[in-house]
């Protein structure tokens, strides 16, 4: 992309004063006319200062007391022992039974979850579902019992948003926790690599920060159509946006279960003109098939790379461009699991007829485990999260984040090696290792160290760990 993208949450840092001034206005200078000025340009200020700020007012008042500013502790394991951020991020109020719209990656291993409203009564809340994908979850606010909130934000439910629309952008910048920034949809349709499997996103100029992550973006009719998730570091004001069509799709499934419980086919779709790739296939319909994984349920019933999908249960589908692609996955993630799909491909210019079942997709990232007195975290490999471990060992743990000093770092070991056994016993699961681990920190006076075998770079190694000193209390 040429630029790197953030999540707009953040931990909490010192707010400096500065030497200039702030206008609190969303940055929409209005010119007015100065004493010898002429009187049509006053009376053009005029209309536009009372037209078009009464408009972005009104709008603006139908969702900003429904903006949520949301504060937490976020654990960590990354960097090889448990470390806790205070972390703030933004949401919006779309029910008045206390039902909070967020981002994933706001609240995702967030504890002690805290919500202050306009009025600045503060709620503790408590996670009704998330989803990684999407980077999209559901908080509820602890309310008193017969509890009803007065503001509601409603949520656009078309997707006729266009390059040009004005936009307001409303949360938690930097901590501030309350703020409206104003500007307009720069791209209605914006491809991210890494982070549109399902979904499209818009793009705005309207000023995005880090802590407006889970923030509404709201059109001129005061509707909410779509959460603040993703901005640039550097080098321009650009923010992106999950559309509220994309919400109201997994807002159900994350209600029903908690998580979207999405469908796995195997398949990787490619558009018939991919310019990053500079391919492109003389074909008038369909979607090609890059590649399918291995012992998915479409590799099991044979389809290949290359392969031209024409249609997907009754339904004709063509991907021309990258932008056409989200659609697409989207349809096969949100497949029943119970059911059969047919899908019809087209093969060296024959018709060829496929049916299976999805899978459940299952979690997208593994789960973690710190291993104190040796000074170093595990995670379970997950085939999306980790396709790299995935491919060497398909169930298993790997070094998550090492912490320097420790012993871990005074051994060989490194972060992404596969574990596959200590002391001669095979690790696959957390409790595998929980146990191993518990029993070594318990005889550390009798025997301080352990055989640790790995798997790094698709080469096994074995490695010494001593983890005689406790860094802990030194």
């Amino acid at each position: 992309m040429g630029f790197k993208a953030m999540k707009f949450s953040m931990n909490i840092m010192p707010i400096f004063a500065l030497s200039s001034t702030i206008v609190l206005s969303g940055g929409c200078a209005v010119k007015q006319a100065n004493d010898n000025g002429n009187s049509n340009n006053a009376k053009s200020s005029s209309l536009y200062s009372s037209g078009f700020q009464h408009k972005i007012i009104t709008a603006k008042n139908k969702v900003f007391p429904a903006v949520v500013y949301i504060r937490g502790v976020q654990e960590n394991l990354e960097y090889g022992k448990t470390t806790a951020n205070t972390v703030i991020g933004s949401g919006v109020i779309i029910k008045e039974t206390g039902e909070v719209l967020t981002n994933w990656h706001v609240v995702n291993k967030m504890k002690n979850i805290r919500c202050q409203l306009q009025n600045g009564k503060g709620y503790n809340a408590t996670l009704i579902g998330e989803d990684k994908d999407t980077d999209i979850a559901l908080l509820q606010l602890k309310l008193t019992e017969g509890e009803k909130l007065e503001h509601v934000a409603k949520i656009r439910t078309d997707d006729n948003i266009k390059e040009g629309d004005f936009v307001m952008a409303m949360g938690a910048p930097w901590g501030l926790n309350r703020s409206v920034s104003i500007g307009i949809i720069s791209c209605a349709n914006r491809y991210l690599s890494k982070n549109s499997n399902y979904s499209l996103w818009y793009q705005t100029d309207a000023s995005i920060s880090p802590g407006n992550s889970g923030g509404p973006l709201v059109d001129s009719q005061g509707r909410v159509i779509g959460i603040n998730t993703l901005g640039i570091s550097s080098g321009g004001n650009i923010g992106f946006t999950i559309p509220s069509t994309t919400i109201l799709k997994i807002i159900p499934r994350i209600r029903k279960w908690g998580k979207v419980n999405w469908a796995w086919t195997g398949i990787q779709l490619q558009p018939l003109h991919d310019f990053n790739l500079d391919i492109d296939f003389d074909y008038d319909n369909g979607v090609m098939i890059s590649s399918v994984e291995p012992n998915s349920p479409a590799f099991e019933v044979g389809l290949k790379a290359r392969d031209r999908i024409v249609k997907i249960n009754n339904t004709d589908v063509t991907a021309n461009t990258l932008e056409d692609i989200p659609a697409l996955n989207s349809m096969l993630g949100l497949a029943p699991f119970d059911q059969e799909m047919t899908v019809i491909i087209v093969r060296r210019g024959s018709k060829m007829t496929f049916k299976f079942k999805p899978r459940e997709k299952g979690a997208s990232e593994g789960k973690e485990l710190e291993l104190k007195r040796w000074n170093m975290t595990v995670k379970t490999i997950n085939q999306f999260d980790n396709p790299e471990l995935y491919f060497h060992r398909k169930k298993g743990l790997f070094i998550f984040g090492i912490d320097s000093p420790g012993n871990a770092d005074n051994s060989e070991l490194q972060e992404a090696d596969i574990i596959t056994k200590i002391n001669g016993k095979e690790i696959k699961t957390l409790d595998d290792m929980q146990k191993i681990y518990d029993e070594a920190v318990k005889n550390v006076k009798e025997k301080s160290k352990i055989l640790i075998t790995v798997i790094r770079g698709g080469l096994l190694r074995q490695v010494i760990l001593d983890f005689s000193r406790d860094y802990d209390r030194e």
